[in-house]
């Protein structure tokens, strides 16, 4: 039943040869990895927005100064990264340009950044996508929560298909989006220019401004910029997806990721700064709680306000009730819930190269069916799922987290990356190449200084906000991987063959475990004499008299050639008493070894399992942490398992030994 519902989610298995044909081209490479910064345009605006009307409407007029400084912002860092995917088109990206030219701590640190960025990414964007499906439906708000986790499960299931199906389903709605967002700018802006501004719903009301935020001036004034300013910057989160996965673009690879980032700045930039400027034509007020907005019509108790792309395209294409209105929340709705599939990619990228490194368990760095990393997508999705279970869906509660992870990255690589060109400055004698080397350096050291601003920026105005909880995640995060490494380095060590070639233990002694004497015990007995033990000994627990002078009886009556050796005990402990005994035996003979049979029969079906006794699997979990014990289980399958239940006649007597 599992292996059909798997099937019908996933697909059919895919032959590791085909993983060539899984390349993407540059047109699907944009929506797969791309369409977390393009759809981050649809809440970037709202929530500068939100963070100026705390002081009510009188601050509305620094909304174009910050977004003017975001779209500098997004435009150096694409620049830089350019740089980053021609330099490094092996993949990686950040990860790799910090660990090669700053070393290992820092670019664990970047990894940790970007694995908590990666979760937010899914969260804030599948909550804000469910956010403009409430805007059109308001009915669905007690919902809110629900439908975020279906979207997540969808998302994974989508994702465990493989890239390039995922990328294909994909694509639709990010080039709507796009093309929506570009009508509704332009559609604005030509009413704008023939005397016909387009008005938001909002724009007759007031706002009551929040205790401490009016009458600001000097620094107060600069750090509510500031603040306004970082919020904003979730533009530019997923801009560095394209970096990590340049292995999944078609050859030539650098090139195709370096246009294909290209394009994806260049529509963001037109995207957010057209949706910035109509919205301060249009007079759009956006505040988190509805109640603060003086002369809102409604309980303002449970209605939410809707989102700043819902207003603008319904004050431009003519009321709620319009196509054009309906087209841009689906497509918005759309490519908001899609964008977590930008981290989809590049989690599961970033956890397969860390597993490779030993930096993370290395089940994340298996291909599933589909050949993508399922273990990733599974773990991505499972906790984002929890964040956004433990947040309620709350975009604005959890957007307080994202972005610090994001510039750590972006700060940390750039300045990698002037390393990265310092250290081929020194070898380089062409004078042409020199040239091209210290623009690229440049270009790197301007996005190291901006972006590295801004990340102080950010963590002192989201700090008290819930950023504190990333400030933890990602130290926390380091030190687990670097006890991941230290472990599988130390597993490594123990394991590495000692000089000498295989050593034969001197003398073996196989312990058979009877319960009672049944067809497994039989097999059990008959197995262990095939492998020619120097000892062998039957051993069974005595829990009470009468099983055991039962066991005792029919011992004789099929005349058993092993001697059964009984052990009280007292306190009917099955598991200490073997355990007792094979401790006694190991410190008679420490330089020998001891085997231990274990005989078990199988059942087919699952809730069979629950009716029998699981002392076995106890007892093989104790057995295996001693040393010199070796454990090996006798299966007997049941005759509801379809598998053949014949066995010897009689116990074997191999030549030349006696028990």
């Amino acid at each position: 039943m599992f292996e059909v519902f798997k099937r019908l989610v996933v697909g059919r298995p895919l032959r590791s040869d085909r993983l060539g044909e899984q390349l993407l081209s540059k047109r699907i490479a944009l929506p797969v990895f791309a369409s977390d910064p393009l759809s981050s345009v649809a809440y970037a605006t709202q929530e500068i927005l939100l963070v100026l009307t705390l002081g009510g409407l009188a601050y509305l007029y620094l909304a174009p100064w910050v977004g003017l400084g975001v779209i500098v912002l997004l435009a150096v860092v694409v620049l830089s990264y350019r740089q980053v995917v021609r330099a490094y088109p092996s993949g990686g990206g950040s990860y790799e340009v910090a660990s090669s030219n700053l070393g290992p701590s820092a670019g664990l640190v970047v990894a940790a950044a970007l694995l908590v960025d990666y979760v937010m990414t899914v969260a804030v964007s599948v909550a804000a996508g469910v956010d403009n499906i409430i805007s059109a439906f308001p009915d669905l708000n007690p919902w809110r929560v629900p439908v975020n986790l279906a979207f997540v499960a969808v998302l994974m299931a989508l994702n465990l298909r493989g890239v390039k199906e995922s990328g294909r389903i994909f694509a639709v709605p990010t080039y709507m989006f796009v093309a929506g967002v570009l009508v509704m700018i332009v559609t604005g802006a030509v009413r704008v220019a023939f005397g016909d501004a387009p008005v938001a719903e909002s724009a007759a009301f007031g706002v009551v401004p929040e205790p401490g935020h009016t009458g600001l001036s000097g620094l107060a004034l600069l750090f509510l910029a500031l603040r306004a300013f970082s919020s904003g910057c979730t533009a530019l989160t997923g801009a560095e997806a394209i970096s990590n996965g340049v292995p999944a673009f078609k050859p030539p690879k650098g090139d195709n990721a370096a246009r294909t980032m290209a394009a994806m700045g260049l529509l963001s930039i037109v995207m957010f700064g057209g949706i910035t400027a109509l919205a301060m034509i249009s007079k759009v007020h956006y505040v988190e709680n509805t109640c603060d907005l003086v002369g809102y019509p409604g309980n303002c108790a449970t209605a939410a306000q809707r989102t700043v792309i819902a207003q603008l395209a319904s004050a431009i294409f003519g009321g709620s009730g319009s196509i054009g209105f309906y087209y841009i929340q689906a497509a918005t709705a759309l490519i908001l819930i899609l964008a977590a599939n930008t981290a989809f990619n590049g989690f599961p990228l970033l956890g397969s190269i860390l597993a490779e490194h030993r930096y993370l368990p290395r089940q994340l760095h298996t291909r599933g069916d589909r050949l993508a990393y399922s273990n990733g997508i599974i773990l991505l999705a499972v906790v984002a799922g929890a964040l956004i279970y433990a947040y309620e869906g709350s975009v604005t509660s959890l957007i307080q987290l994202y972005i610090l992870g994001v510039f750590t990255s972006f700060t940390l690589s750039q300045t990698g990356m002037v390393r990265h060109w310092n250290k081929l400055l020194r070898v380089e004698r062409d004078p042409g190449q020199r040239r091209r080397m210290h623009r690229s350096k440049a270009i790197n050291a301007v996005g190291a200084c901006f972006t590295g601003l801004v990340l102080i920026i950010v963590t002192v105005t989201k700090f008290t906000h819930g950023a504190y909880l990333v400030v933890i995640a990602i130290p926390v995060l380091f030190a687990m991987m670097r006890a991941i490494r230290r472990h599988y380095d130390r597993v490594a060590t123990e394991l590495t063959p000692e000089p000498g070639g295989m050593l034969l233990p001197p003398r073996i002694h196989a312990v058979v475990l009877v319960s009672r004497l049944h067809r497994p015990t039989i097999r059990a007995l008959g197995f262990a004499r095939a492998t020619r033990p120097d000892t062998l000994t039957a051993l069974t627990v005595a829990i009470t008299p009468d099983e055991v002078r039962q066991l005792q009886a029919e011992w004789e009556a099929h005349d058993i050639p092993v001697p059964l050796t009984i052990v009280d005990s007292p306190y009917r402990d099955i598991t200490g008493s073997v355990l007792t005994f094979v401790a006694r035996l190991h410190a008679e003979h420490p330089q020998d070894l001891i085997s231990i049979y274990i005989p078990e029969y199988v059942v087919d079906r699952w809730w069979e399992h629950l009716l029998h006794n699981q002392s076995a699997l106890r007892l093989k979990a104790r057995l295996l942490y001693k040393r010199g014990v070796m454990v090996t289980s006798v299966p007997w399958q049941l005759d509801s398992t379809g598998a053949p239940t014949a066995i010897p006649a009689e116990l074997p007597t191999p030549a030349g030994h006696t028990s």
